[in-house]
């Protein structure tokens, strides 16, 4: 069987690594912000491994515009 790639911006959840390559920022400060912010909506922990979910954290970029 063959494995589909999907592509970063098409993905509704992204991995650390994808998120910070998406956004440009380092995975540290993603990692961080997702340690101050344990109930943010729009990080996703599956088991011990975290995910963005991509929309959710694109809109808080644009609205706190620190990142």
């Amino acid at each position: 069987m063959k494995k589909v790639e999907v592509p970063v911006w098409e993905k509704a959840n992204l991995t650390v690594n994808e998120a910070a390559a998406y956004f440009e920022i380092g995975t540290k400060k993603i990692r961080d912000l997702a340690r101050e912010n344990p109930d943010a909506t729009y990080f996703l922990w599956n088991g011990s491994k975290l995910l963005i979910k991509r929309e959710l954290f694109e809109k808080q970029c644009e609205q706190r515009n620190e990142l």
